[in-house]
């Protein structure tokens, strides 16, 4: 099995097993009162992320580079950027998901990675697809492929769910819950 194989087969699995966790949260979101924004733009995230991998297979497959020399390096930062995904994911429980979901009651999370990052789920998608290519050898796929996630990102995930945030901060529910949390 290719290093580019094994990378591709470790992504796929994680990923779908995150897209059944975000179903299963996603179902019991909508039973208990929840809402979805920015539905519109899901499908986005969902290309980009397939067409990711499959540049990534057939740009190593056609270039067929060697293992670049400072892969520990990279190793480190994929590592690091697992252990601030997940950490993300447990801090948010049942209410972490792909989509951007609402409720009436909602307080926005302050612990764990997101006492010190507004976005760190972000944070550690935007490292996995400029690095894992890079450690394929597929150097134009990560070029591509940050610049496309970071212009979604910044020009309209972001700012879609900072309107929402900022419409539950506005919301009278939002301040008492908040109130009553602090």
């Amino acid at each position: 099995m290719t290093l580019t194989a094994l990378v591709v087969a470790i992504v796929v699995v994680q990923r779908l097993s995150e897209l059944m966790l975000a179903n299963r949260n996603y179902r019991w979101a909508m039973r208990h009162g929840g809402r979805e924004h920015g539905a519109g733009h899901y499908w986005l995230f969902v290309v980009l992320h397939s067409l990711w991998l499959v540049c990534m297979v057939v740009e190593s497959l056609l270039l067929q580079p060697p293992v670049p020399t400072w892969w520990p390096l990279g190793l480190v930062l994929i590592m690091a950027a697992q252990v601030l995904r997940y950490w993300a994911i447990t801090s948010l429980g049942r209410y972490w998901n792909t989509r951007i979901i609402v409720y009436d009651q909602m307080t926005r999370v302050q612990s764990g990675p997101y006492r010190y990052l507004r976005h760190p789920n972000y944070v550690a998608v935007v490292l996995e697809i400029a690095v894992i290519p890079m450690l394929v050898g597929a150097w134009y796929t990560a070029l591509l492929f940050t610049i496309a996630n970071g212009a979604l990102l910044l020009c309209i995930r972001i700012p879609a769910e900072e309107r929402v945030l900022k419409n539950l901060g506005e919301s009278e529910n939002f301040a008492t819950v908040r109130q009553r949390n602090d």
